[in-house]
């Protein structure tokens, strides 16, 4: 995968907005946001840089993508109960897509990531922060009615850069989750060290 040349950051939203919603699924689901009504949502993840991805080797934008992950943030609600009925409220709104929909309330990631990853992960305060500490600062990607969110901006995702979130420091992780991306997209390249942003 060549780098792309440098693009203003306005610009490069613009094109990612263009890109992402190429994936019909992708723009199915903001058309079914109000009904939503999750707090603090984004869509999220493989189904955004990896439509760029797909859209970069010729692929369909939707190929190989598993699911589609929404976050939101109710810290009023911390229990994987809870939890459970905004999946099956998302189910609902969004069955009729035929897709695996994944659902996860951020205020409550950090009671279960250890035990599920075997690293420790801090409590967060908002989704945004769930997206900072995406295992790739290019992968560090959301988007909602109107909005992008990429706090390390998005060249990196273009490059088709993956190096290591400082904020989520886990070698072993990084490692399993980069093997994975370029089995699929042969043209990512691994950069060990992480660029600054």
């Amino acid at each position: 995968m060549e780098a792309a040349e440098p693009i203003h950051p306005g610009d490069l939203n613009a094109r990612f907005l263009r890109d992402v919603l190429s994936n019909r699924h992708n723009r199915a689901i903001l058309d079914r946001w109000n009904a939503l009504a999750l707090p603090d949502a984004w869509l999220v993840a493989g189904c955004l840089f990896q439509t760029v991805w797909n859209l970069q080797a010729g692929h369909v934008p939707e190929s190989n993508i598993k699911d589609y992950d929404l976050f939101y943030f109710d810290p009023s609600d911390l229990s994987e109960t809870g939890e459970l009925r905004v999946q099956a409220h998302a189910d609902e709104v969004l069955g009729v897509l035929g897709i695996t929909i994944e659902v996860a309330n951020q205020a409550r990631v950090h009671l279960w990531y250890e035990s599920h990853f075997g690293q420790p992960y801090a409590p967060l305060r908002s989704s945004r922060e769930g997206i900072d500490r995406f295992l790739m600062p290019s992968t560090c990607v959301g988007i909602r009615p109107g909005e992008v969110y990429a706090p390390n901006g998005l060249q990196r995702l273009y490059d088709g850069i993956l190096s290591p979130n400082p904020l989520t420091p886990y070698p072993e992780l990084f490692e399993r989750k980069a093997a994975s991306y370029r089995s699929r997209w042969p043209g990512l390249r691994i950069r060990p060290h992480p660029a600054p942003c």
